[in-house]
């Protein structure tokens, strides 16, 4: 529909907009930067907030880093930390630790963001917890 209507303004997802060639513009982040989506800005963003809680709660919507791209997210995954069947919590860890190390080389591929360092070592660390 936003291509579809002549001067319209709305929300897709970045890989979405690459995808379908479909413009995009800037906007203002809290550092009073305006930046364009882009794999570093949401990087950027990611990168910018504040420190990572224990539970992984943190927005990075508005972050503060003068390159961050102001309408970024995380992707949550949502897992129990102790499976019932320890079988199955061993798949799952090797699955994660799978899309910290090998999957996370795909990122830009995909258009999705790479997720900093920093992140990256809390999530393994926190793996190390599910079986």
């Amino acid at each position: 529909m936003i291509r579809q209507m002549q001067g319209s303004i709305g929300y897709i997802e970045l890989i979405y907009a690459i995808q379908n060639k479909i413009p995009y513009g800037v906007v203002k982040n809290a550092a009073g930067n305006f930046v364009k989506a882009s794999l570093e800005s949401v990087t950027a963003a990611a990168a910018s907030a504040p420190k990572m809680p224990a539970d992984f709660r943190v927005s990075i919507t508005n972050a503060p880093g003068k390159d961050a791209y102001p309408i970024s997210s995380f992707t949550w995954l949502l897992i129990p930390a102790q499976s019932k069947d320890a079988a199955k919590g061993k798949i799952l860890s090797d699955l994660l630790t799978w899309i910290v190390n090998d999957g996370q080389k795909m990122t830009a591929d995909l258009a999705y963001a790479p997720l900093p360092e920093s992140v990256v070592a809390k999530v393994k660390e926190e793996i190390k917890q599910v079986r």
